[in-house]
């Protein structure tokens, strides 16, 4: 029955996942909304001391790529709960870049900053993800969204984006081997434990609806403050309105491929 519930609340087309859904059912449900793709490729070298030995890079033809992705959270809450007005709605900003494991693409997160102090303690309690608190401000000006983040977090590194971007073409469905289908389609995030151990969170999402976008970027530091050295304006911008997405809980990947909670 578990299974049968979850393949008729699967959110991606079944040509679009390379992998079924689990067989558990998902545990936590949320909307990202006008949602900025910020990419720019890198040397590996530059990338692979900053991510954990135990994930593998994915590079796309012999490039990595780090993202920085503001959106807004919304309806943000548990299987069978409420989405509670304090906690479901908040702004996040990501930064980001792929990995792969046991065949299983994924994103691994250098941070995840939000404006919400109780979704960022149990982001990290439940998902062992490094997210931040951050004063933060977003507001929508015909097209224009206009994006303002400061770290507050204590004892973590400053961070700061102020930006705006828009949406300047039509929605395009990403064809299937592109590398904006390769840099979207991502079904699981990685992570580790504490001892270095790989985690994997499942997570299951509709198509994006991308568009082509433009952005005035008057600053950022959120990659430098991982260590990471841009190099200038973004390679490719995109836009996404709304995208739905299911998330199951984080489970340990050991050498054999088998899964174990945590």
């Amino acid at each position: 029955m578990e299974r049968r519930e979850s393949t008729r609340e699967m959110l991606a087309p079944p040509e679009r996942r390379p992998w079924p859904l689990p067989e558990q059912p998902w545990v936590m449900r949320q909307s990202w909304r006008d949602l900025l793709f910020m990419h720019w490729p890198l040397p590996p070298e530059q990338v692979r001391p900053l991510v954990p030995a135990a994930l593998p890079l994915d590079t796309w033809e012999g490039e990595a790529w780090v993202s920085v992705v503001p959106f807004r959270m919304r309806g943000v809450t548990g299987r069978g709960l409420p989405a509670f007005p304090w906690l479901s709605s908040f702004p996040e900003l990501n930064v980001r870049t792929y990995v792969t494991l046991g065949g299983k693409p994924g994103v691994y997160f250098f941070s995840l900053d939000a404006g919400n102090i109780l979704a960022v303690w149990a982001a990290r309690l439940a998902y062992h993800l490094p997210y931040f608190h951050a004063d933060m401000l977003v507001w929508r000006e015909a097209e224009w969204i206009t994006y303002c983040s400061h770290r507050v977090h204590r004892g973590a590194r400053p961070g700061d984006l102020l930006a705006r971007y828009r949406p300047t073409g039509p929605v395009q469905e990403a064809p299937p081997g592109s590398l904006d289908a390769w840099l979207s389609d991502r079904y699981a995030l990685y992570t580790v434990d504490r001892r270095g151990h790989p985690l994997r969170a499942e997570i299951d999402h509709a198509t994006w609806p991308l568009q082509p976008a433009e952005a005035e970027i008057f600053r950022d530091t959120m990659a430098a403050a991982s260590g990471l050295a841009l190099p200038g304006a973004p390679a490719l911008l995109a836009f996404a309105r709304r995208v739905d997405m299911h998330a199951w809980l984080p489970r340990r990947v050991d050498t054999t491929h088998s899964d174990a909670h945590i």
